[in-house]
């Protein structure tokens, strides 16, 4: 096994040399940080640095930033390891929110303006809502849900950073997420960031246990959001689609168009959808977001048996006021919980039970790349035919 110089701060483990897993740096405790690959010996180039900000409602937050070569991924542990942005070249993951600061949990209260606080510190490319609940805010079973979970507001207990041994030296970033309340729910999670070095595409693999002794409800929604570049007039969605409906009367107007994007438009309200889609016999799928000339784009594939649903959120406002879209795998859609279990978009996680759930963005740079993902889609749809139901799957639910 190779031994690695350490110049950086942190705890590091060597592992057995049985493991791909050269090297593993609990770097939980640690305000400034860093660790490149000369550090460990790898020819490809790449930088993970941890720093805090401060100064008003981000103050103490931490961000952690791994620059691949091709790639540089902004991710927030102190917001449940979300990821803020991702950048390679001319093309940006992410969006413009009207929230400039990465918030602290601190400052927010879930429960304000009738459960729409977590709206306050909403601008990441990347949200995981849930993991106990996720949706819009109200009453189910008598007790008040807010918007989306906890989970963004949850400061990771542990981050680990861990390097493999061989080439391609993938970077892994791992944190852990706590939801837990005596007597109703004993949630652990498990987040994982991969990335290799000079590869313009990054993996997510969440472990959701339910360390209680007793049977609980779960639910998650990977919301992810994008605009400019990708987004603007006639930018497309791509995706196999089974079933696709309105999520409310609102958006009715807009389903013939569902697949195109108009500019930023002064006054448009939301419009979101609900997918069903198709998959591969494996039960893989994926969903493709171009520009209008189709030269870049983004993918995320995913798979159904873990993530059943696709919600589509369309929300091109003003640039002031957050041109931006969602495309949005999920164990649910976006209404309240209350409204799902008829859907049967509200499982159950066992006593020890383990869920995992597996995604993969792809940063499309050209013509080709677009292309080659888009025929992937073609060929999952196949013959199939789509189906647009003209009325919401939930009646009275408004955004």
């Amino acid at each position: 096994m190779k031994t690695f110089s350490v110049v950086t701060s942190g705890l590091l483990f060597a592992l057995a040399s049985t493991s791909t897993l050269a090297a593993q740096y609990d770097i939980t405790n640690q305000d400034h940080w860093v660790l490149t690959n000369k550090d460990v010996g790898g020819a490809q180039p790449f930088k993970i640095e941890q720093t805090v900000l401060h100064g008003g409602k981000q103050d103490g937050v931490k961000v952690l930033t791994v620059d691949n070569g091709v790639m540089t991924i902004t991710l927030i542990p102190t917001r449940g390891m979300d990821i803020y942005q991702v950048k390679s070249g001319d093309i940006t993951l992410g969006w413009k929110s009207p929230v400039k600061q990465h918030v602290n949990p601190k400052f927010i209260n879930l429960e304000d303006r009738n459960g729409l606080g977590w709206l306050e510190g909403f601008n990441e490319m990347m949200v995981r809502c849930g993991f106990e609940w996720t949706g819009h805010p109200g009453e189910d079973k008598g007790v008040m849900l807010t918007l989306h979970g906890r989970a963004d507001y949850t400061p990771a207990s542990q981050v680990l950073v861990t390097v493999d041994e061989k080439a391609p030296y993938a970077i892994h970033i791992r944190g852990e997420l706590l939801e837990q309340l005596f007597k109703k729910v004993n949630f652990q999670t498990w987040t994982e960031l991969s990335v290799i070095p000079g590869k313009k595409e990054f993996k997510i693999h969440d472990q959701l246990t339910n360390k209680g002794d007793y049977p609980h409800e779960y639910q998650v929604i990977y919301h992810s959001n994008f605009a400019q570049p990708l987004l603007e007039a006639g930018a497309k969605i791509e995706a196999p689609v089974k079933q696709i409906s309105p999520f409310n009367d609102y958006a009715k107007q807009g389903l013939q168009d569902w697949q195109t994007y108009l500019g930023p438009t002064r006054g448009f309200d939301e419009m979101v959808y609900n997918i069903y889609p198709y998959a591969n016999k494996k039960g893989n799928t994926l969903a493709v977001l171009h520009n209008r000339k189709a030269t870049k784009g983004m993918a995320i594939h995913y798979n159904v048996h873990e993530l059943p649903v696709l919600g589509l959120w369309k929300n091109t406002d003003t640039i002031g006021q957050g041109y931006v879209t969602g495309i949005e795998p999920g164990t649910s859609f976006s209404y309240n919980r209350s409204y799902q279990r008829d859907l049967d978009l509200v499982p159950t996680i066992g006593a020890h039970q383990k869920k995992d759930f597996h995604l993969t963005y792809q940063i499309l740079d050209g013509k080709h790349a677009v292309t080659e993902q888009v025929n992937t889609v073609k060929s999952i749809q196949g013959q199939q035919k789509t189906e647009l139901r003209k009325d919401p799957l939930v009646k009275g639910e408004n955004l």
